[in-house]
């Protein structure tokens, strides 16, 4: 018998904690070559905010950017599938 899940996101939401540099990040299930946008978020609301970046997956799912991201405490971002 197979699960279906009830919801699941269309987006990866990383929220942080501490100050971070995030040269790149592990997507779960995403094929390499998959187009990618990346948005700050409103960490209360996760309205988007502003396009951080867009990128490609890359072999076992990694995403290397081409300029990393400086996320202070609390901040969020969310990764868009293209």
């Amino acid at each position: 018998m197979q699960v279906m899940p009830l919801y699941e996101d269309p987006h990866f939401t990383f929220r942080f904690a501490d100050d971070r540099i995030i040269p790149r990040f592990h997507l779960e299930g995403l094929q390499a070559g998959r187009r990618v946008s990346v948005f700050k978020i409103d960490p209360g609301t996760n309205a988007k905010l502003d396009l951080l970046a867009t990128a490609a997956v890359g072999e076992g799912g990694w995403v290397d950017l081409p300029q990393p991201l400086i996320v202070r405490a609390g901040e969020a971002f969310i990764v868009v599938p293209g």
